[in-house]
């Protein structure tokens, strides 16, 4: 059976899908069709149903439940692992960021929800593509910025200052890990089908952690200029037990997510 298949080039994704899409281990009989794009177009096409497999951040889940099932395997959710806020210059009172100008990676995105979540009253809001909000903040085209992935390494080296761990701030309110992203299938294929590719994802990181802390040509391949100790963080960060299988802790937290978006987006 031919797929699509949607995930990021980040480093945690191509680990996790690596060998499942380059047929390191039995696929049993899947081929996958591959689009490699920015969480924030991949949550627009999971909107509009445009691939049949495809991750996604769970803040835009409810708007997707109709359409597809969530997965059990190949999703980022964890503890220490949330979007940071950042700035150039520290703030005595965190209440001046409802008048800032901020940019967050995407109106769907789970750190859009967490920022939201933090800062309801702040309203001037500006979407980007995740890695060009470091130098949104650098140039003063915004007064702060909401950074994921490999950004969290980096942000100091160019001079930046964190003003908010977000990811923090969800855990000590909720008591919950944070649920980054996670792995939806369309409901046009029967649960049969869909169990298996769920198998054949989990099949796929437990590849990948057995030939970690190899970082293999794919992976290197799609994080271009990142260097293999960026790489490597980013794996160990996003990377996880909850990546094999939610468990009912990761699904209580999902849970619990689909709550908080209710409570934000209820006028």
């Amino acid at each position: 059976m031919h797929v699509t298949l949607g995930f990021s080039p980040c480093p945690n994704d191509t680990f996790i899908f690596d060998a499942l899409v380059n047929q390191q281990i039995d696929t049993e009989g899947f081929t996958f069709d591959v689009h490699l794009e920015d969480v924030q177009t991949l949550n627009e096409w999971a909107i509009t149903e445009k691939l049949n497999i495809s991750k996604i951040s769970y803040g835009v889940l409810p708007l997707v439940q109709n359409n597809y099932t969530l997965l059990s395997s190949g999703g980022a959710l964890g503890k220490g692992v949330g979007p940071l806020l950042i700035s150039k210059n520290t703030l005595e009172d965190l209440t001046a960021v409802n008048q800032m100008k901020i940019a967050v990676p995407g109106i769907n995105t789970t750190a859009h929800l967490l920022f939201s979540m933090a800062f309801p009253k702040a309203k001037n809001k500006q979407f980007l593509v995740f890695h060009e909000i470091e130098s949104a903040v650098l140039s003063g085209a915004v007064d702060a910025g909401v950074i994921i992935h490999e950004n969290r390494f980096t942000y100091q080296e160019k001079g930046l200052v964190k003003l908010m761990d977000l990811g923090a701030y969800w855990e000590e309110k909720l008591d919950c890990p944070i649920p980054l992203g996670g792995i939806i299938m369309q409901n046009k294929f029967d649960q049969a089908t869909q169990y298996k590719i769920n198998r054949l994802i989990k099949k796929s990181v437990e590849f990948a952690f057995e030939n970690y802390p190899q970082i293999t040509d794919y992976v290197r391949r799609h994080a271009q200029e990142m260097s293999e100790s960026v790489m490597r963080q980013h794996i160990d960060l996003y990377v996880n037990n909850f990546s094999i299988d939610l468990g009912m802790e990761g699904k209580k937290a999902v849970d619990t997510l689909l709550e908080v978006y209710k409570k934000i987006n209820t006028p």
